[in-house]
């Protein structure tokens, strides 16, 4: 009778543990399947959350602000409001796009680790796969929805075929520009931010219609200003060094005819009868 009631006591002691394994094993398991299912709900959240915001035609966005209006707003002393969408730090990309480096036509470096490429695009895609942490996918921070008001079409380096004029998209095109004025340049906030809405009207918006008549940046920017400068120094560069040839060779010249004319005079004058 011992013996059995010890054997009992064994196999009910075996029974608990093998149950209570059983329960830790499937309370992991539960775990570890709320964990991935919660991480997968984050991802999900995440991507949900993200904004898709072309890069290249941000860019193109920038740059029309920096050369056609922020010349202009420089001089004004003006300083854009947080809440207009030209402000740059409403540009998802400017972080990024302030820490390219161009050394050469074919040379492009990470300002943050340094790593080169042989192309802008490939450095593109190196922010996007190793220093994306650095966008702000925030709402209203896409430059690229502007495009529309701020002519990118026009800043690409491809030009797209000429197509019909679809007055309706002239019409929202034009309603988005002068929504940009309006918030960026309040014309109740003195002078200068009245100046610079009537110059935004007439630089950006007034080109939006199908009438035809107005053209994009009538007022001209800081890359027409620059390459003016460039082709006027480089035409001084040239022409410089050839103007001081010829000066060089003029005198050159008078100094032999110089000569010449002493000589001759002295040989006429010993000819001389006495």
């Amino acid at each position: 009778m011992p013996r059995r009631e010890g054997g009992r006591s064994a196999y009910l002691v075996a029974a608990l543990i093998s149950a209570s394994c059983l329960l830790l094993v499937a309370a992991s398991h539960q775990e570890f399947h709320e964990a991935a299912g919660s991480r997968t709900l984050l991802k999900s959240h995440e991507q949900t959350n993200k904004v898709h915001c072309s890069r290249e035609r941000s860019r193109s966005a920038w740059e029309a602000i920096y050369e056609y209006l922020m010349p202009v707003v420089e001089k004004e002393k003006y300083e854009l409001p947080r809440k207009c969408r030209l402000h740059p730090d409403n540009d998802m990309f400017r972080e990024q796009e302030q820490h390219k480096i161009h050394f050469d036509i074919n040379e492009w470096r990470c300002g943050f680790c340094k790593k080169a490429f042989r192309a802008e695009k490939f450095l593109d895609q190196h922010f996007e796969n190793r220093h994306n942490n650095l966008v702000d996918y925030s709402h209203g921070r896409c430059l690229a929805d502007l495009c529309g008001a701020l002519h990118c079409d026009l800043m690409l380096k491809f030009k797209k075929p000429k197509s019909k004029c679809s007055a309706a998209a002239a019409a929202k095109n034009r309603h988005l520009c002068e929504s940009l004025a309006d918030s960026c340049f309040p014309i109740n906030q003195g002078p200068s931010a009245s100046r610079l809405h009537e110059f935004f009207l007439r630089q950006f918006c007034d080109a939006h219609t199908c009438k035809g008549g107005s053209k994009p940046f009538p007022k001209g920017g800081r890359k027409e200003t620059n390459r003016f400068y460039l082709a006027l120094c480089a035409l001084i560069v040239v022409l410089l060094p050839l103007f001081y040839l010829i000066v060089f060779l003029h005198q050159r010249e008078m100094k032999k005819g110089g000569q010449n004319l002493r000589r001759i005079s002295k040989i006429g004058q010993k000819k001389k009868p006495s």
